[in-house]
């Protein structure tokens, strides 16, 4: 970590809202890639078309699980219960939960039979920061059906869980044995090694049943017309999986040569919208996910930098995607673009 980055996290962690979902956490190692990705934003474009091919397992490096680390040695969880409704009316049902021990039971396996309903898996912790947080893994696989958990938080998580076409069963692992790292880049001066931290962690599978109608998303709320030092050029707004791409032609006559794209979503789905950008038809590697923003509150701004010709007229397209399962729940989504 970077003095930079740590102000950057710091001033974010200070400004920012609690999140509107579990998935919104503020979470330091997250914030600080994507505080990297903003900056290395004009060096080249990112191969994002795996993702768009909706990829569903992706081979992982994770152990296979051990015998003496499986659910039936881990204690039963409090704190994640056996069914709850979601705000748009989709239910949820856990078919298997384990804890997870900074001293103790560091890796998990669960057995976890298969209806052909919708999967997600659920992680909740004290909310103290940690090193460690639990990777997911799918018959030893890594899924590539979202990102990982964030930081520690005491609101539960809950994230996509791909699974293998036809299979009966399969075996959930949660591993949270790699641990980060807490040197000092060799650049900066008078820096001291953080000490390393682990905590708890409670998991869980849940298999979930879509509401039997879709269900219309909030309104988005409106870009305000000013953030991070630029203003408001233009946006473009609709409903996934209705709409999954938009255009805006604008001409920006920036004195730095560099516009911002930010993202807000309503639906309970929100945290699971990517994004990908084209500048006049180049790729641009600002890949992101979606903010919610809530009255009140303040704005969730997670923009991405992109350089673009001074002053001259130009096309910028992008299209969404979601992460998982979305029967029925759609998510509404507003792109603002920025300029300095």
């Amino acid at each position: 970590m970077t003095v930079q980055d740590l102000r950057d996290v710091l001033r974010e962690r200070a400004e920012a809202p609690s999140p509107a979902n579990p998935h919104r956490h503020d979470e330091i190692r997250s914030r600080i890639r994507r505080t990297s990705l903003r900056r290395r934003v004009t060096a080249g474009a990112v191969a994002v078309a795996t993702v768009a091919a909706g990829l569903y397992l992706i081979p992982g490096t994770a152990a296979a699980p051990d015998r003496d680390t499986n659910a039936t040695a881990a204690a039963q969880p409090p704190g994640l219960p056996e069914s709850f409704t979601s705000a748009d009316g989709t239910q949820y049902r856990r078919l298997a939960t384990a804890m997870l021990k900074a001293e103790g039971v560091r890796k998990v396996s669960l057995k976890v039979p298969l209806s052909g309903k919708p999967l997600d898996v659920a992680g909740l912790c004290n909310g103290e920061f940690s090193d460690s947080t639990p990777r997911v893994t799918v018959n030893g696989v890594r899924t590539a059906s979202g990102p990982d958990f964030g930081g520690c938080s005491k609101r539960t998580q809950l994230r996509p869980l791909a699974v293998p076409e036809n299979a009966t069963e399969v075996t959930v692992t949660f591993d949270m044995t790699s641990s980060g790292s807490g040197g000092c880049p060799r650049k900066i001066k008078n820096c001291e090694p953080r000490k390393h931290k682990d905590t708890d962690w409670r998991v869980a599978v849940y298999e979930w049943t879509p509401p039997a109608q879709p269900v219309e998303p909030p309104p988005v709320n409106e870009f305000p017309t000013r953030a991070a030092g630029m203003e408001l050029a233009g946006s473009s707004t609709g409903v996934w999986p209705q709409d999954t791409s938009f255009t805006l032609t604008l001409t920006l006559r920036t004195k730095s040569g560099k516009i911002g794209i930010d993202q807000l979503c309503t639906g309970d789905l929100a945290s699971r919208m990517w994004f990908q950008f084209r500048i006049d038809g180049k790729l641009s590697p600002a890949t992101s996910n979606c903010g919610v923003w809530q009255e009140g509150k303040s704005y969730p701004m997670s923009m991405a930098e992109i350089t673009v010709p001074k002053g001259k007229r130009v096309t910028i397209s992008g299209k969404m995607g979601l992460w998982g399962e979305y029967t029925n729940r759609p998510v509404r989504w507003s792109v603002g673009v920025f300029v300095k």
